[in-house]
């Protein structure tokens, strides 16, 4: 009998409807280049996610991931794409270990597995590595010591900010307790936000409330994406600049249009986030896919 072909496979997840495709560029018979990934997560023409995850060697770490943004741009790191890879990892039999280290261009993470009663990985802790509101480390056209409510003009409104690096850049925006951000102010500021000279390699974007003494809510814009139902980097942001704006305490529950995540923040801003994960299916890529 012949063996299947194991060329050209992807396997494909979710983290509350933030969906990432997994893959190892070695085992492709075309090179992932910047037009084959945008084909890959177009949503009408080709499989259809918020971007790409991909297996690669490491010295530093258990495996080594590069994250790939649906236009064809790299990301530092991806909490939610770090929780389907993992899932990936396990379900494709590359390791049979329940925690293992991932090098990201983001730094190197620890993830943990959970799994269902029938042995199923579900969810996933990952040690996202400590936040930073330095410029530098966004980096941030302002100086100052750090970017904690600074001013920011975007859609002709008056704004505050809070920078905060979790390995890749983010821009948070509070309102304060018992006011509301929508969807409609997210499609408006977010890509204005994300493209603002003041963030010279662009920025992910986050319009939170808090909601409670360990709550807060969010809208998700990221960069090279957009509007997602999820992001797990933008979960660890806002909780941590919640804390360090006292408007919450760890540890948080991040609410978002897809679902919670958890999010403990230690008094030197290390972080470490827990949340579902969940195989959608696997496939194989069709030729056309070749850059």
């Amino acid at each position: 009998m012949n063996k299947p072909p194991t060329h050209n496979l992807f396997f494909k997840g979710h983290g509350l409807g933030n969906d990432y495709i997994a893959l190892e560029p070695r085992q492709l018979t075309f090179r992932l280049t910047a037009k084959a990934i945008r084909a890959i997560c177009d949503r009408h023409w080709g499989v259809g996610s918020d971007g790409i995850v991909a297996l690669v060697p490491s010295k530093k770490a258990d495996f080594g991931l590069r994250v790939f943004n649906p236009d064809g741009s790299e990301a530092e790191k991806s909490g939610n794409g770090l929780r389907i890879f993992g899932c990936f990892l396990y379900a494709t039999k590359r390791t049979r270990r329940r925690s293992f280290s991932v090098e990201t261009k983001g730094g190197v993470v620890h993830v943990e597995l959970a799994f269902d009663p029938k042995g199923r990985v579900n969810g996933a802790t990952v040690e996202m590595g400590r936040a930073s509101f330095r410029p530098r480390d966004l980096p941030c056209t302002i100086k100052a010591p750090e970017l904690l409510l600074q001013p920011i003009k975007a859609v002709g409104q008056s704004l505050r900010f809070t920078g905060v690096s979790v390995g890749n850049p983010h821009c948070v925006v509070f309102k304060n307790t018992g006011g509301t951000w929508t969807r409609e102010d997210l499609l408006r500021m977010g890509p204005e936000l994300e493209t603002h000279p003041t963030f010279p390699k662009r920025t992910n974007v986050q319009l939170a409330v808090p909601i409670g003494p360990r709550a807060v809510s969010i809208f998700v814009w990221e960069r090279g994406v957009g509007e997602t139902q999820a992001s797990g980097s933008s979960a660890c942001a806002v909780a941590s600049a919640g804390v360090r704006l006292k408007l919450v305490e760890s540890p948080v529950k991040v609410v978002a249009p897809g679902g919670t995540l958890s999010v403990t923040v230690d008094a030197h801003y290390n972080l470490t986030m827990t949340g579902p994960v969940a195989e959608v299916y696997q496939g194989r890529f069709s030729g056309r896919f070749s850059g």
